[in-house]
């Protein structure tokens, strides 16, 4: 019976770890690929690792394919990144109090049309979106890519929701005996409570927004604002593709989603998995 485990477990692990070197084997590829020269990456037969260390390329992916270096570029990204994050936090949690704990009338109504907004492709909003800021006079600027998460995310919304509707509404109720309202609620039980899914929020949205392409291809016409994604892009020309710069700035362009899991990835499987106080 134990050898029968010992061989299942054996196997378990074997099929995890293949499958899990299948999954992340593009990754290691680009990341190879940073360190190659052209004809090694595009050759018919393109070894799997270089036969000289291109060492340069990453140097070479910082000055850019023009005017900007990638510190710019970089800097563009944790500020739209950021500040979007903040913005979907603050109001994802609060719209997700008011549908979850608080009555009012049309209440289910408002929870429905949030969640159709979900079914919604994103390509059905770009035109109207664009016709908006553009009469607006804010196309060309942070603020279309900014000021839209400080207007909820259905997504978290919903996820906030179903986190808050797992507390005890106990809790409300006690604090308003001790002289609290809904705002003192929201900010001293429910906002300390809503850890683990504030938590899940970030790191979700953060990598959303700092991987969007389409929104600043739209937005952002100036090459002084373009962001990370964007600026990728650039080493494509009409001349060809520079790919061993290109890879090594999508590898650099790995780091800030990575260490973002890695430090957050216990509060985020809390996040996910959490739906009620534990006791």
């Amino acid at each position: 019976m134990r050898t029968r485990r010992i061989m299942k477990d054996t196997i378990y692990h074997l099929f995890v770890i293949a499958f899990g070197l299948l999954m992340i084997y593009p990754v290691i590829w680009m990341i190879l690929g940073s360190f190659k020269m052209k004809s090694e990456i595009l050759g018919s037969k393109a070894p799997f690792l270089p036969s000289v260390w291109q060492f340069s390329n990453y140097p070479d992916g910082w000055v850019g394919a023009g005017m900007y270096t990638f510190a710019t570029f970089f800097k563009n990204s944790f500020i739209v990144s950021i500040l979007g994050t903040f913005g979907t936090v603050l109001s994802s949690a609060m719209v997700a109090y008011g549908l979850a704990r608080i009555k009012f009338k049309g209440r289910q109504m408002w929870f429905t049309l949030m969640i159709m907004t979900m079914l919604l492709p994103g390509q059905v909003l770009m035109i109207p979106q664009y016709i908006i800021w553009n009469n607006l006079n804010l196309v060309g600027t942070f603020i279309p890519l900014v000021l839209p998460k400080f207007l909820g995310w259905p997504f978290f919304i919903y996820m906030m929701m179903q986190f808050i509707r797992g507390l005890p509404k106990e809790l409300d109720e006690a604090a308003m005996i001790d002289g609290c309202n809904k705002y003192s609620i929201f900010v001293q039980i429910i906002l300390p409570l809503l850890g683990p899914s504030i938590i899940t929020t970030i790191v979700i949205s953060f990598y959303w927004i700092w991987d969007d392409y389409m929104g600043p291809l739209l937005y952002l016409s100036k090459p002084s604002l373009q962001t990370v994604s964007l600026a990728i892009k650039g080493f494509a020309d009409s001349q060809g593709t520079n790919f061993g710069p290109m890879f090594a700035m999508s590898t650099l362009s790995l780091i800030p989603v990575f260490l973002l899991f890695l430090f957050f990835n216990r509060y985020l499987m809390d996040g996910v998995t959490a739906g009620s106080v534990k006791g």
